[in-house]
């Protein structure tokens, strides 16, 4: 699960530094996939934007200190679009307009000159705005608070001047994960995730041994997936329009551009170890359960509270909370969804995006770009911190996955991940073929390119 710290922001101007890949670009198994090493040959560039690369990208510092940055999207004139949550701009009034931050780099040289803000102001002391964002038909969606709204975008304005339209609302924002984020297929389908509230549907929520409820009361509006129209406006939130379940926190979605399958990357439970200490061992619990992605259809169950997955069998087992026994009973979990990669266990998975652009060599067209933020439940050191890169051959992953973009969190993982010096969140290709990553402690967005041969 992901914990915030607010962190009172000074307002700065965007910076110019650039950086290139300096160190090596590792790679790590999926499953029944060994793991394997890029080989350390990468090109420098000018400066150093704080992160490392493989050999032939080179990120630059496209906007920085923006607040809590969360999704972002780009449109087709390159303009970038940012979610913010929570901001101490906001929250404090240190900036003017909201917690969206419009990004328009109008001398094309890599850094956003024009900083514009819009949204939602919130005066009360209340956090505000929210994680997911998108573009579609011409239009920016948004989550803020409960709802999620539309702006109609056009002209030469970086920022919308009309009101948005309000598409869904009635979010449940209770408990562990009260965010929204959602992705929009070609056809106006939006995807959105209902994240639980909980770590496993516990009688008394991350309580030592405390039982699972069966069934699992969250289920009919948390811990999946729920379609909606972005056709329509003022829609309200309820457990008719829920797509998919099983799935505690689906924090990055997306939607494959060859098929137009939904795939989604899912954050793991927790405390296995510290609550089945007779279960499970404080090694076994680094490792347990596997961050999943899974290539989700209308009616798939992938089995939490009751089940987890195991990378290191490769199968769905029971949950301790529902009888489990340590990993090596499986019961109704041998009937729920297989994932179709999974990644390290407390990674916390944030954002997914296909690679659309044909900028990037070969290998990484098709393919798909996952942001690892950076989760708490790992002892003594944590994991994640990173941008991966899975691969794709007919529209499925393929092989090993790499760690494309590492260094965000200094020098090693703290222990503390407030402590991070960057946690990468969003991810987004613009028309041009560059990925753009932004980061939700000082709030920085890096726009990474290839140099060519």
């Amino acid at each position: 699960m992901n914990r915030f710290t607010l962190i009172l922001l000074t307002v700065a101007a965007a910076g110019s530094l650039t950086g290139c890949a300096p160190s090596k670009s590792e790679t790590s198994a999926a499953p029944d996939a060994a793991a394997k090493t890029a080989p350390n040959t990468a090109k420098t560039c000018e400066g150093d934007a704080g992160i490392a690369l493989p050999a032939g990208f080179c990120a630059s510092v496209f906007a920085d200190n923006l607040g809590h940055a969360r999704h972002l999207a780009v449109a087709p004139n390159g303009d970038v679009y940012v979610n913010t949550w929570s901001s101490m701009y906001t929250m404090m009034k240190n900036a003017p307009g909201g917690y969206i931050v419009a990004l328009r780099d109008a001398d094309h040289d890599g850094r956003a000159e024009m900083v514009e803000r819009f949204g939602t102001l919130h005066q009360d002391g209340k956090p505000g705005g929210g994680t997911g964002l998108a573009i579609h038909d011409g239009a920016l969606y948004a989550e803020v608070d409960d709802k999620i709204v539309s702006y109609a975008l056009g002209g030469d304005s970086l920022a919308p001047k009309a009101q948005p339209q309000t598409i869904v609302m009635g979010l449940p924002q209770s408990g562990d994960h009260p965010m929204h984020p959602f992705t929009i297929a070609a056809d106006g389908s939006l995807y959105m995730d209902s994240g639980s509230p909980s770590n496993s549907c516990q009688q008394k929520n991350r309580a030592f041994q405390s039982p699972g409820r069966k069934p699992c009361p969250e289920l009919a509006t948390r811990a999946g997936i729920w379609r909606y129209d972005t056709k329509k406006t003022g829609q309200a939130f309820s457990a008719r329009e829920r797509y998919a379940t099983g799935l505690r926190n689906s924090e990055a979605l997306a939607v494959q551009p060859r098929d137009g399958a939904l795939y989604a990357v899912v954050h793991g439970r927790d405390q296995l170890s510290e609550n089945w200490p007779k279960l499970y061992t404080v090694e076994q619990q680094n490792e347990l359960p596997a961050e999943i992605l899974a290539r989700v259809t209308e009616g798939a169950d992938f089995g939490w509270p009751s089940c987890y997955f195991d990378k290191m069998q490769g199968k769905q087992v029971l949950a301790p909370e529902y009888g489990g026994d340590g990993g090596k009973a499986v019961g109704e979990c041998a009937m729920k969804g297989e994932p179709a990669a999974a990644f390290p266990a407390h990674w916390a998975p944030d954002a997914l995006a296909f690679y659309t652009g044909t900028a990037f060599p070969g290998k990484y067209q098709g393919g798909a770009f996952v942001s690892f933020h950076g989760s708490w439940n790992r002892n003594p050191k944590q994991a994640g911190y990173l941008v991966a890169f899975v691969p794709f051959a007919d529209g499925k992953p393929s092989g090993t996955y790499e760690e494309f973009a590492t260094g965000f969190a200094g020098k090693e993982p703290p222990a503390d991940p407030a402590k991070a010096a960057y946690r990468p969140m969003g991810l987004a290709v613009s028309p041009d073929g560059a990925i753009y990553v932004s980061d939700d402690v000082n709030g920085r967005v890096w726009r990474i390119t290839h140099l060519g041969n």
